[in-house]
């Protein structure tokens, strides 16, 4: 899923009962990583199928590369994205 976090584009995932919060840029063509699918722990870009994995941000061998992750907490209905100072617009 696709959201934004004081202008920051963000892909929220929820996985056996976890959120993750990650960039929702691909580093490899700038895919919408918030368009993809979950995989083994990590997901995978729609575009070219580029995955990352949702606890570290850190790309699946054979590619290289990184999205940041952000810490996620729910809270009743909403769920809460903390965005760094500096990363936001």
């Amino acid at each position: 899923m696709e959201a934004d976090a004081k202008g920051v584009p963000i892909c929220l995932a929820h996985v056996e009962g976890r959120y993750a919060a990650l960039g929702n840029v691909c580093p490899h063509r700038q895919g919408p990583l918030g368009g993809g699918w979950i995989e083994g722990g990590a997901v995978v870009c729609p575009w070219h199928a580029w995955a990352f994995d949702l606890n570290s941000g850190k790309a699946v061998a054979p590619a290289k590369g990184r999205v940041a992750i952000y810490p996620v907490k729910r809270v009743e209905e909403d769920l809460w994205v903390e965005i760094p100072q500096e990363s936001a617009v």
